[in-house]
């Protein structure tokens, strides 16, 4: 159960969610969408990253001054595993909000002592916010959400992520996603990381997987896709994820998805 430091915020849900949605005055800025610079290989940031991140950290630690902070518009960060953080990604897929995809999330999550207590992922452009608290379930816009009941990988639908800043890795991840598309029904390609999860979710696919995602990455969707009645691993079998580390994912619609997908890897 969480304590103290966390169960107000499990309760004011609909209230962190609506602080979330206020970033839109931010996001629907262009002028800060086309101040952009680059922070490594195909890694950019723009100044609604920078701007949404001020806010609701901001928003956020006159709330609740007991929890701590990671975001990515951060230079570095130490987190205790016994400790408790908001975790937050202000736009994941920043290339897409740049090319003008409307395939970009903000990314919310509340993590305390080892897990994750609640996640909120917000799509400006569609204006759909997934969300789920442990142990209460899933939901989109407010109504209860379910992943796919798709029997096996042949019939699924499987989204990936091509891992932009390692190129380096490219030739042998494609190797690999190979062999999984010629086992899959087909491939899909989002952008986003936090709203491929929540795409399992909600069963518009059935698997999602990607190499060395950060914590605000995976942090909420992870735990909406879980709620949601689906699974979660690391690429090997029997691989926890570690929520304020960098971690390989792997989400399916269900557990015979998980095993044929474990396989594979």
């Amino acid at each position: 159960m969480e304590t103290e430091r966390t169960a107000r915020a499990v309760r004011e849900m609909q209230e962190i969610i609506a602080l979330v949605r206020k970033a839109d005055s931010i996001i629907f800025d262009e002028s800060l969408v086309e101040n952009v610079h680059e922070k490594g290989r195909a890694d950019y940031v723009t100044k609604v990253d920078e701007g949404v991140q001020r806010f609701l950290q901001k928003e956020l630690a006159e709330r609740y001054p007991e929890i701590g902070f990671i975001g990515e518009e951060q230079e570095r960060f130490a987190a205790d595993p016994k400790g408790a953080y908001w975790i937050l990604d202000p736009i994941d897929g920043t290339t897409n909000l740049i090319h003008h995809y409307q395939m970009s999330a903000v990314s919310l999550g509340l993590y305390e002592d080892g897990r994750m207590c609640l996640g909120v992922v917000y799509n400006p452009f569609s204006g759909e916010v997934f969300s789920a608290v442990k142990g209460q379930g899933a939901f989109l816009n407010g109504k209860r959400i379910r992943t796919a009941a798709t029997p096996d990988l042949a019939h699924g639908l499987v989204s990936y992520g091509s891992s932009p800043y390692e190129k380096e890795r490219a030739h042998e991840l494609f190797l690999l996603y190979e062999r999984i598309f010629r086992e899959c029904a087909d491939f899909r390609r989002c952008g986003s990381a936090a709203l491929d999860l929540c795409y399992v979710a909600c069963g518009r696919q059935d698997v999602y997987l990607e190499r060395n995602l950060k914590p605000w990455d995976y942090a909420a969707g992870g735990l909406i896709v879980t709620e949601a009645g689906g699974c979660i691993s690391g690429w090997s079998e029997g691989q926890g994820l570690p929520w304020i580390e960098n971690a390989d994912m792997l989400a399916t619609g269900s557990a015979a998805l998980m095993g044929e997908m474990l396989a594979l890897l």
